[in-house]
């Protein structure tokens, strides 16, 4: 679920950035690369094409199918035509669009025009918005599978790559022992430490202030918070009510209100693509509270009112049955051997961005970490203009992952 949405300001600072490299050598093909990778992101080719062109390759992309323990996933295969510098597999997060989501196909696209070959595994537990330890197998697999396709990988380490809860998810995975020797690196963007905890903020927005920080805010003079308040997203207590309906109301409104729920989450994806047609299902959601009985109804008109104040309280108490396995989250899993990347956006407000400084955090001395909140990103989008210093961090962020 990543779109690279940069605005021309933007765009004109990484052709300032691409410019200043030139002269540089071999050294500057990798930021070059990662320069491009970013403008064809931004969907800016026609009014960069030369940046756009840069490292630049067409790509095949097929349907296929990978063996799991749980039975056959459909994936997608994105393959560069001339030449791979890294085979990849990329979990799309909670979305039922999976990998047919547009932003997600796109952003496979251009890894693989940047020399990726790009392997999308549609993981079912996902698109039915949960969250369950079925999923680190799935990703281990589809691995595996990957590891064994030596005419993709060339025999060289694959990368994992993940987005959401799928970044996660994937770092989780990439410590198991029939792959983690076999990683080049693993990817996380926008993605969680501690899943019950990243379930506490969507109830009650409180987010932990990491140590790191609060000792450069002691440094300064100033409070020093455990924790800060912010309003989370409300689509978070709309996917923890559709898993915990069952909890919440008779058997019998369970499915009628799950049904509900799902054309809300539908509606909020087409947002993202098509407003007009998200509001004709947003207004087809609202229509469905008259057909349910109490209390799915008062409960469905809370989701449609996004009303995240009276959810999160009452969802509150199922924290821990919903997110305790160990499997849900890497703090309570076993750290891969891999170097580990993370980007998180740093005004995040599904997952927030102490997931990432709270993860880095736990992993160091255990693993190479490279870890960045950049205030270019909302939450796994890059979608907002900002200084040049920013645009150059993720550009070297970029450069690094595609270097390992």
């Amino acid at each position: 679920m990543l779109e690279m949405r940069v605005r021309t300001g933007t765009t004109i600072s990484l052709l300032v950035i691409a410019v200043l490299l030139v002269p540089l050598g071999f050294k500057a093909r990798s930021y070059l690369r990662a320069v491009s990778l970013v403008v064809r992101s931004a969907g800016l080719e026609r009014q960069h094409p030369v940046l756009a062109a840069l490292q630049s390759q067409p790509y095949r992309e097929q349907k296929i199918t990978i063996r799991s323990r749980y039975g056959a996933l459909r994936a997608r295969l994105y393959a560069p035509e001339r030449s791979s510098s890294r085979a990849v597999v990329l979990t799309p997060g909670v979305n039922a669009l999976s990998i047919d989501e547009p932003r997600l196909k796109s952003f496979a696209r251009q890894l693989a025009a940047t020399g990726l070959t790009v392997v999308t595994p549609a993981l079912p537990d996902l698109e039915r918005y949960q969250v369950t330890p079925r999923e680190p197998d799935e990703i281990e697999d589809a691995a595996r599978w990957l590891l064994e396709r030596r005419d993709l990988t060339g025999g060289r380490p694959i990368g994992l790559m993940g987005i959401s809860f799928a970044g996660g998810l994937s770092i989780v995975a990439a410590s198991r022992p029939s792959i983690r020797d076999h990683l080049a690196f693993v990817f996380s963007f926008g993605g969680h430490g501690d899943f019950p905890r990243v379930l506490r903020f969507l109830c009650t927005g409180m987010e932990p202030v990491p140590e790191s920080e609060r000792a450069r805010l002691k440094e300064a003079g100033k409070p020093a918070p455990r924790e800060v308040c912010r309003k989370p997203h409300d689509y978070g207590v709309a996917i923890m009510l559709l898993s915990l309906a069952d909890r919440l109301v008779p058997a019998d409104q369970v499915e009628p209100l799950r049904r509900a729920i799902l054309t809300f989450l539908h509606a909020s994806h087409l947002a993202l693509i098509d407003e007009k047609q998200a509001e004709e299902v947003f207004e087809k959601a609202r229509g469905l509270v008259g057909a349910l009985p109490e209390p799915a109804a008062t409960l469905m008109r809370e989701v449609n009112d996004r009303e995240v104040a009276t959810l999160g309280p009452m969802l509150l108490p199922f924290i821990a049955d919903m997110g305790g396995n160990p499997a849900l989250s890497p703090e309570k899993s076993p750290p891969p051997m891999a170097p580990v990347y993370l980007l998180h956006g740093a005004d995040d407000n599904v997952i927030p961005a102490a997931e990432t400084l709270l993860l880095a955090e736990h992993l160091e001395g255990k693993t190479r970490v490279h870890a960045l909140l950049s205030g270019l990103i909302t939450h796994a989008e890059v979608d907002r203009s900002a200084a040049w210093s920013e645009q150059w961090r993720l550009a070297q962020f970029w450069e690094a992952l595609l270097s390992e």
